[in-house]
């Protein structure tokens, strides 16, 4: 037993930066580099003024040393306390309330603090925001959708998880979701309830819309599925965004007997708009919805969706975060969503 709470002693402070090992200072960074410290400085802060060649260096013998600059001697937080800052696109989405409590959870076990920010869907905020949020923390987890090449001036040596972004990074720790996986069982599941016409309600956001319109009609070949294009209509994420996809494929598309949607919140509202359009589900058309929120289990009727285990999402970034402090740059994690039968298909 004490080996054991040795073991764990000695990982909670890799962790948390402590034990005997020197800190590696910004000087050290620039004697690494052959350059200046200002020029480090300049680099890790993407302040400009340094040519992209030297930075891109600079950086990468700052990641190989371990470097994270010292928000304790700014006087930001106590020494002895992990931070994480957590960005999500969205807080009013209900999905994102169950990752966010994961995250928080997870932290707390650890007796680590979590910061919280949204880029509110707008794209254009995430590398200001990865900047800003980053030089609070000891460690970031964010839907980050910029490639590293953009992102690394913004991040630069701080430890970064990104969520459900794909497998391109080779720069930061990964938690993906496998949209595909989750596509495929939902179209598979319809076929073999007979299901040869069905449509998709997608959405041009900021997580994996070319992977669902590839997989959804990757699946319709396989099975020989007489789908085309126009049989995928765009829609906003929510349910009066939801409602009017529907009414479009429907207004396309009468004959259509199944259709996936984006999400719970679009599979909500295009529920409302087929009894709306009197079109009975499933009797006229099934529905599968997406993410498996809780509000799905309180519609009438309860609807099909692929569910996501959003807290353990959360839970499996921390982890990737505690890889990070300690040293280490993890494999990814797979995630993948599993099917919920409901009463919509």
């Amino acid at each position: 037993m004490g080996s054991v709470a040795g073991q764990r002693e000695t990982e909670d402070q890799r962790a948390r930066g402590g034990g005997t090992a020197k800190r590696v200072t910004l000087r050290d960074v620039a004697q690494a580099a052959g350059v200046s410290h200002q020029t480090v400085s300049r680099a890790i802060n993407g302040k400009g003024e340094i040519d992209p060649a030297t930075q891109q260096r600079v950086l990468d013998v700052a990641r190989q040393l371990r470097y994270r600059p010292s928000r304790f001697g700014r006087g930001l937080a106590r020494p002895d306390v992990v931070s994480v800052g957590l960005i999500v696109p969205d807080v009013v989405n209900p999905f994102f309330p169950e990752f966010v409590a994961g995250v928080i959870a997870a932290a707390d076990q650890r007796d680590w603090q979590v910061l919280v920010a949204s880029t509110e869907n707008d794209r254009s905020r995430e590398l200001a925001l990865v900047r800003s949020l980053g030089q609070q923390v000891d460690a970031l987890v964010g839907y980050i959708s910029h490639p590293d090449e953009q992102l690394e001036p913004y991040v630069g040596t701080m430890p970064l998880v990104i969520v459900d972004r794909g497998l391109d990074s080779s720069n930061h720790a990964l938690v993906h979701i496998d949209t595909a996986a989750g596509i495929r069982a939902g179209l598979q599941h319809l076929v073999d309830r007979g299901h040869r016409r069905i449509g998709m309600i997608d959405c041009e956001c900021l997580s994996a819309p070319l992977v669902r319109r590839r997989t959804f009609l990757e699946v319709a070949a396989e099975h020989a599925l007489p789908v085309d294009e126009d049989w995928i209509v765009m829609g906003e994420q929510s349910p009066a965004g939801g409602a009017a996809a529907f009414e479009a494929l429907h207004a396309a598309r009468p004959d259509l007997t199944a259709v996936v949607a984006f999400n719970d919140l679009v599979a909500i509202g295009a529920l409302r708009a087929a009894r709306r359009l009197g079109v009975r589900v499933p009797d006229d058309c099934a529905l599968v919805g997406y993410d498996g929120l809780s509000v799905v289990d309180l519609v009438d009727p309860p609807l099909t969706t692929l569910h996501l285990d959003k807290r353990r999402l959360g839970e499996l970034a921390i982890h990737q975060v505690g890889q990070l402090l300690a040293g280490e740059l993890p494999p990814p994690i797979v995630l993948a969503p599993s099917l919920s039968v409901r009463s919509t298909t």
